[in-house]
């Protein structure tokens, strides 16, 4: 049967390094008064592509689809070269656990330089939320001294773990499985949200006081936050807590990329909120029902209350930002009586 020009256009089209696609030429349809097949159909949309990634079936057209309205993004060709020469150089261990360990330790207190910086620009002082409670030297190298042993002695043993869980899994490495970026984002979110649930109902739990003075206290040494204590507990603490870290990982991860994205969201939007400072246009407040820094540095001055890492709705639900509020309230009214009288 003549199948015509669009059935060769389409062998064309799908036609990718490993040979033409198997496939797409089952269960033809019926139109007109010839048969036309399901690639033959996607082959007019024009929705094939020699330049985009292997066809594997109609979410990757959709993908692929989604990415024709995209703009080009400029660091892709590097990002790819910098992953390929990853994947050619250091095996699937090192990659997973000498990488997640870099990639955790740089991201940290690369993320850590603003804040530290800001207390020596008088400028930044009027963004300090405690201005009353600068950072000394000594509480910041006891805070420097406690995360090197937790990074190396309590967190590497973890992440030592990945190579494994991506192995029992069976969680790709390779480019060409590697999820688009806003992809990306979205599980990053959802991994953001089941933290941030695990860390309200456990965070609110370490505050019992039947239990609170032996394992959270050690965290609430700082009544006024700053980045670098971000990570500053006691070891069972980040055990217990940090156990919501990977609750997401096991629902969302099809690759190993989104071990590294969401650790640095994650350490981006812990370290925010303990910076002790409420920056204006910080873009995390576009994430909705973002908490902030305000919202947890109440947390560290009250010890009671908005107890939720990055998202307000827990505690809103259940009342425990009550006195924030009031806090909120009461410092409005104090700026209206000042401007006032300057007036």
């Amino acid at each position: 049967m003549d199948r015509g020009p669009l059935a060769s256009e389409l062998e064309t089209c799908v036609r990718v390094e490993d040979g033409p696609v198997k496939g797409l030429q089952k269960r033809p349809l019926e139109m007109g008064s010839r048969h036309i097949t399901k690639g033959e159909r996607l082959g007019e949309l024009g929705l094939c592509s020699l330049e985009k990634r292997r066809v594997k079936g109609h979410p990757t057209v959709v993908l692929e689809y989604i990415d024709s309205f995209l703009p080009d993004n400029p660091l892709q060709q590097p990002f790819k070269n910098a992953w390929n020469y990853m994947l050619d150089n250091y095996t699937k261990f090192q990659i997973a656990t000498w990488g997640s360990l870099l990639v955790h330790e740089v991201s940290y207190f690369l993320l850590c330089v603003p804040g530290f910086i800001f207390q020596f620009i008088p400028f930044m002082q009027k963004y300090k939320i405690q201005p009353d409670k600068p950072e000394t030297w000594e509480k910041q190298w006891k805070c420097f001294k406690t995360l090197l042993f937790n990074h190396f002695f309590i967190q590497l043993p973890l992440i030592c773990g990945t190579y494994y869980f991506t192995e029992y899994f069976n969680i790709p490495y390779g480019w060409e499985e590697m999820p688009r970026w806003y992809i990306l984002v979205g599980q990053c979110f959802g991994c953001a949200v089941i933290e941030d649930a695990w860390h309200y109902f456990l965070h609110r739990l370490l505050h019992h006081k039947r239990i609170y003075k032996y394992i959270h206290k050690v965290h609430h040494e700082f009544v006024s936050p700053f980045g670098m204590q971000a990570e500053y507990a006691h070891p069972l603490e980040t055990l217990i807590l940090g156990a919501g870290f990977f609750i997401g990982i096991v629902v969302f991860c099809n690759h190993v990329v989104l071990l590294w994205a969401w650790v640095i969201c994650r350490l981006m939007e812990t370290i925010d909120v303990h910076s002790g400072y409420d920056v204006p246009l910080n873009p995390l407040h576009l994430v909705p029902f973002y908490a902030g820094a305000r919202f947890h540095d109440f947390h560290h001055m009250n010890f009671i209350g908005n107890y939720a890492s990055t998202f307000t709705w827990w505690d809103r639900l259940f009342g425990t930002d009550s006195q924030f509020i009031a806090y909120q309230e009461k410092e409005r009214k104090k700026q209206c009586v000042t401007k006032k009288k300057a007036n």
